[in-house]
């Protein structure tokens, strides 16, 4: 071999062993993409007693069960599993990499054609209305699907004959919007989590915080007696886009309710009254005293609930992407940038009935207020208290192996998510909050940007 195949044959080992395989350090960097190795997510918390385990187990299963027209489903409905929905990259997590939607709008028969905005590769969704045809405010979740012509195991539809709704008009109008799953790993941590210490950590740099035009507050319940589907006790809110929900419970109500369509304990009534498509007259899977064990007492939402609140947090990476040095100084920037302004790294719990959520640290990376993000990412969509342009500071936790971005799923790409939190104000929208943040981002070189991108997938 001659000396010039030598040199050529070590500088080419020396590009493909450095932290981003291919990149010089001016190189223009890119989004690392999703984190392989296993998925380090889907566990149990430590220390759960046998009992709670069990309950664990339980609330997985149901998790995880398809549900039939006999089961409730419907009569409209995203979809007949909650784990088709969490699913990347382990059961409780967010949207797949292959939708499980497309598969379903016809799966057993059912009339149904897959909306425009529902791709094999794209994210699963779901579609909100900004108004209702009377100019009045919707904001609610409008199914895809319909269970008309639908026969499975545990009934037949074929008597249902309700159709799904004109997303399409509704684009041309400029009334639809998207959502996609937000993952629930570690969600019983952020649960534990008392208000006193959301709101204290609010104050905490403040006037860092203010310098870079950074406010953000919490998602509070009035008690005014003002219309909110979410309680009037007047405690901060944290789940969901915006932080409308109060409690894992009320979540997993809403959930079975709004993407499976089906009745239960805390939404009794079912969302279509259809009277030929009402193959479950009465709120499904409630409790039933007469169980053989606890687990069989309880209803599904509250086996939903258990599984959710005993899910650990997803294990972040050490080594990668890109290797521990660059991860290190992708975490200082991250700090220096501003983001954890936002994004806080770590708050705690309190004292919890659950010894394994009892004064834990909550590495989340979110402050759970709601910020106002600017008409970029605006969806005009009202819950609770939370306005058209506010949403919840996503938590960042598990970062590494998702596959869709922002709320609505609208890229893959991670570098192109963080940019779209820059946006100017116009008539209807003030600025981003974000703003002077991604500035200094953009102000980074392309090496520091990168070891920002490896530190965030490394989460």
């Amino acid at each position: 071999m001659t000396r010039a195949k030598v040199l050529l044959l070590v500088a080419l080992c020396a590009l493909l062993l450095s932290p981003v395989a291919g990149l010089r350090a001016d190189s223009p960097a890119r989004d690392p993409g999703v984190r392989p190795g296993a998925a380090g997510a889907g566990d149990p918390l430590p220390g759960l007693s046998a009992s709670q385990l069990k309950l664990f187990q339980a609330g997985q299963d149901d998790f995880k069960e398809a549900e039939g027209v006999g089961s409730g489903l419907g009569p409209r409905y995203n979809l007949d599993s909650c784990h088709g929905c969490h699913s990347q990259p382990a059961s409780g997590g967010t949207s797949p990499a292959v939708n499980p939607q497309v598969k379903v709008a016809t799966d057993h028969g059912a009339r149904n054609t897959v909306p425009y905005f529902v791709t094999i590769n794209g994210p699963v969704r779901e579609a909100r209305y900004k108004y209702n045809p009377d100019g009045t405010r919707d904001g609610g979740v409008h199914a895809l699907f319909v269970i008309s012509g639908r026969k499975d195991d545990t009934g037949d539809a074929s008597t249902c004959t309700i159709t799904q709704e004109n997303f399409w008009a509704q684009d041309q109008s400029n009334n639809v919007v998207f959502r996609i799953p937000t993952p629930a790993f570690g969600a019983g941590l952020i649960e534990a989590i008392p208000d006193t210490a959301i709101t204290d950590n609010q104050t905490v740099n403040a006037s860092g915080k203010a310098t870079l035009g950074i406010s953000g507050r919490p998602h509070r319940v009035r008690v005014t007696g003002s219309t909110n589907n979410n309680g009037n006790d007047g405690t901060i809110a944290r789940f969901g886009w915006k932080a409308q929900n109060k409690s894992l419970l009320l979540f997993s109500g809403e959930a079975y309710n709004v993407e499976m369509g089906i009745s239960n304990e805390l939404f009794p009534q079912e969302r279509d009254e259809t009277p030929n498509c009402q193959f479950a007259r009465t709120p499904n899977d409630t409790t039933d005293p007469d169980g053989a064990t606890p687990a069989d007492t309880i209803s599904a939402i509250e086996k939903f609930t258990f599984f959710m609140r005993f899910l650990a947090p997803p294990s972040p990476s050490l080594t990668l992407p890109g290797g521990a040095a660059s991860i290190t100084a992708g975490r200082a920037l991250f700090q220096s940038t501003g983001c954890a302004y936002c994004h806080t790294p770590t708050l705690y719990t309190g004292n919890s009935a659950v010894r394994a959520l009892r004064t834990k640290p909550v590495h989340l990376f979110s402050d759970l207020l709601v910020h106002q993000m600017g008409p970029g990412l605006a969806d005009d969509i009202f819950q609770g208290q939370a306005a058209g342009d506010e949403f919840r500071t996503a938590p960042l936790w598990g970062l590494g192996q998702r596959i869709f971005f922002l709320h609505d799923g609208r890229t893959s790409d991670l570098l192109v998510a963080i940019r779209a939190h820059k946006s100017a104000g116009n008539n209807r929208f003030p600025a981003s909050e974000a703003n002077a943040v991604i500035d200094k981002f953009n102000q980074l070189n392309e090496g520091q940007k990168q070891d920002l991108l490896n530190f965030l997938r490394s989460l």
